[in-house]
C-alpha cells in the first residue's frame, strides 16, 4: 500500500512539472496571467511556468498581417468613389509594454479589426471629403501619406503599427466613368490632331526649304556654267585674233593680199554650216555683190581693232 502511494505521488509531482512547461512557437510571445492578472510574458523556446497557479492568457503574433478593404466615399463635388485596399499591419515592436497593449487593448482579433478598418475608412473619407472627383485619380500617394499620418497615433496606443496602405483600385459611378472615358477620347484625337498638324507643317516647311535650296543651288550653278561659257568664248575669240592677226603678219611680209585669209574664213564658215547643220536650213547670201559685202565689213572690223591696238586709250 506505502509503494503505491509513493508511485502515486510521483507521477503527481511529474505531472505538475510537467504542466508548467510552455512551447512558444516562432513568431509569437505568449502572455502570462495569474489569478487573472498579468504577470510576464514568455518568448519563443520552452519555458516554465508556475502550474495551476499561471496561466497562458494569449498568445501574440509578431508577424506581418494584412486585411483587404472595399468601402465607398463621396468627393466634394458629390461623386461616389469606391476604393479597393490592402492594408498591411503589424505589432509596432517586441516590448513588454507594446505587448501587454496588443494582449489586453481589445477582448478579441475581431474587435481590433473592427477598429482598425473604421479608422482606416473614416481617415480615407476625410481627406476624399476636400476632393473633387477629377483630382481623385491622382493623388493616391498623398491619400496613403494623410491616412498614416492620421492613424499612426492611435495605432501605436494600441500597440501595432501599419506598414503599408496599398490602394489597387479607384472606381466611380458608371455614368462618371463613361463621361471620363469621352473625355479622354477627345482629348487623345485633339492631341492627334495637333501632332498631325505639325507633322503636315513640319513636312511642308522642310520640302519648302529643300525646293528652295534646290532653286538657289541650280541658279549658282547656271551662273558659274554662263560665266565659264562666258570665258571660253571670250577665249576663243582672242585666239583667233591672234591667230589672224599673226596670218595677216605673215603675208603682209610675203607681200600677199591680207583678203585671202577673209576669203579662206569665209569658204570655211561654208563649209562647216553644210558638214554639221544636220538638216538645218541657213540662208546665206553666196552672189559677189553679198560675199563682197561681207568681206567689206570683215576689213573694216579688222582696221576698227588695228585702230584701237595703235592708240592707247587716254586716260
Amino acid at each position: 500500500m506505502e509503494i503505491l502511494q509513493h508511485y502515486w505521488w510521483v507521477l503527481v509531482a511529474l505531472f505538475i512539472i510537467f504542466s508548467g512547461l510552455v512551447t512558444v512557437n516562432q513568431g509569437t510571445i505568449a502572455v502570462i496571467t495569474m489569478f487573472g492578472k498579468y504577470q510576464r510574458i514568455l518568448r519563443p523556446g520552452l519555458n516554465f511556468k508556475i502550474p495551476i497557479v499561471e496561466q497562458v492568457y494569449k498568445t501574440i503574433s509578431i508577424q506581418n498581417r494584412s486585411v483587404e478593404l472595399e468601402f465607398q466615399a463621396v468627393t466634394l463635388d458629390q461623386a461616389n468613389v469606391y476604393f479597393k485596399s490592402m492594408l498591411l499591419y503589424s505589432v509596432i515592436n517586441q516590448d513588454e509594454n507594446s505587448i501587454k497593449n496588443v494582449a489586453f487593448k481589445f477582448i478579441s482579433d475581431k474587435d481590433l479589426m473592427q477598429a482598425l478598418i473604421r479608422t482606416v475608412e473614416g481617415s480615407i473619407r476625410g481627406f476624399v471629403a476636400t476632393k473633387r472627383q477629377a483630382e481623385i485619380l491622382l493623388q493616391r500617394k498623398e491619400i496613403v501619406e494623410f491616412v498614416k499620418a492620421q492613424i499612426d497615433h492611435s495605432l501605436e496606443e494600441w500597440g501595432y503599427h501599419l506598414q503599408d496602405l496599398q490602394i489597387n483600385d479607384i472606381t466611380f459611378d458608371q455614368q462618371i466613368m463613361e463621361s471620363m472615358s469621352r473625355v479622354v477620347a477627345s482629348n487623345n484625337l485633339k492631341a492627334a490632331a495637333e501632332n498631325e498638324g505639325q507633322a503636315l507643317l513640319i513636312t511642308k516647311t522642310k520640302g519648302a526649304e529643300a525646293e528652295g535650296n534646290a532653286i538657289k543651288i541650280s541658279a549658282e550653278a547656271e551662273k558659274e556654267a554662263a560665266r565659264l561659257r562666258g570665258q571660253g568664248v571670250a577665249l576663243f575669240r582672242e585666239e583667233v585674233a591672234r591667230g589672224m592677226s599673226q596670218a595677216a603678219e605673215q603675208m603682209k611680209q610675203a607681200n600677199l593680199d591680207t583678203n585671202v585669209i577673209l576669203f579662206s574664213m569665209w569658204t570655211e564658215a561654208i563649209k562647216n554650216f553644210a558638214e554639221v547643220g544636220k538638216g538645218n536650213v541657213i540662208f546665206l547670201d553666196g552672189s559677189p555683190e553679198g560675199m563682197e559685202n561681207n568681206m567689206r565689213q570683215i576689213i573694216a572690223m579688222m582696221k576698227l581693232k588695228e585702230a584701237h591696238q595703235i592708240t592707247p586709250p587716254t586716260k
